[in-house]
């Protein structure tokens, strides 16, 4: 028996609570985890769960030894890590969990370059705007927006995104001075999570604060559409930095009311405890820190301000 291997697999499956679970995150048969868990009970000729058909509950000697088991593997990390930096080239599997607008936009197109950078690193890349939970899904590292709640994950900020009201420049020109004086009509909205309401725009400006609920013809579920639509002319967007700035830089669209400020959202790498050490995880976050740093916003001669050339 391969007690390192017995010992990722019964680590896995107390982790997620379930042989089913463990096993869809392994890529494993359920047959195959149930062996392998059953087998190390023999070899140590412990129980190391109670099961029954609702739940599964470690024993005393499983929870013993399931902190002696997540010390080993985590040594094993820490020495596969350590090698590879001596080597200059890490190497194997990285599971990636990404929100769909970043990865349309930002991630995907950079995976070739990581590729070429580091072409012994296998990246397996998911969309979904759904929170998966990273142990049940061998997830190595995800891209989370705003909050993470979990203690048990580690979070690391790569970027705090600043929202910009933009539109093409036609319909620059026809806006009013005063962002105060905006029609909500004219301000496509991006929906809010799992509703048919749009996220209200909040400025800010000194002490001067005002906010726009967007009332326009066209709403959301991603910056994606809003953009595109907004390329097209058909009114105000307000969309993260990050996502907006190429276009702004190309001209396509201009930011407007700049003079007042925006919400932020803040981008984190979130990771499980066992993977701090892994030098896979490690080259990725300092990847996608740099292609983030790439998205900076545009200079200053790229930023057009309404009330140098609205219209009342």
């Amino acid at each position: 028996m391969d007690r390192l291997w017995a010992m990722q697999v019964f680590t896995r499956v107390a982790e997620c609570g379930s042989f089913s679970r463990a096993a869809e995150s392994l890529d494993l048969a359920n047959a195959t985890v149930t062996a392998c868990v059953r087998n190390l009970e023999r070899h140590l000729q412990v129980a190391l769960l109670h099961r029954d058909t609702r739940r599964l509950n470690l024993t005393d000697e499983g929870t013993l030894f399931l902190a002696r088991a997540r010390e080993i593997l985590g040594a094993v990390e820490a020495a596969e890590a350590e090698v590879q930096k001596q080597l200059g080239e890490p190497r194997g599997s990285l599971t990636v969990d990404t929100p769909i607008s970043i990865g349309h936009a930002l991630l995907c197109p950079a995976l070739p370059a990581f590729a070429a950078r580091f072409p012994a690193i296998r990246t397996a890349v998911t969309l979904t705007n759904q929170r998966r939970h990273l142990i049940e899904h061998a997830i190595d590292v995800a891209i989370r927006m705003d909050r993470v709640d979990d203690a048990e994950l580690v979070a690391r900020p790569i970027y705090e995104a600043r929202y910009k009201l933009c539109c093409s420049p036609a319909v620059a020109a026809r806006l009013p001075a005063d962002v105060r004086e905006l029609d909500p009509a004219l301000c496509l909205g991006i929906l809010a999570e799992e509703r048919r309401t749009s996220n209200p725009w909040r400025l800010q400006r000194g002490d001067e604060a005002h906010t726009i609920q967007p009332e326009g013809p066209l709403h959301f579920n991603s910056s994606d559409g809003a953009l595109q639509s907004a390329l097209q002319g058909a009114g105000v967007v307000q969309v993260l930095d990050v996502f907006v700035n190429p276009l702004i830089e190309s001209g396509q669209l201009v930011q407007v009311y700049g003079d007042w400020n925006t919400e932020t959202k803040t981008f984190y790498a979130v990771l499980t405890k066992a993977r701090v050490s892994s030098a896979r995880v490690r080259v990725f976050i300092d990847f996608l820190t740099e292609v983030l740093a790439s998205t900076r916003r545009p200079s200053a001669t790229q930023t057009i301000k309404v009330r140098d050339t609205g219209q009342r």
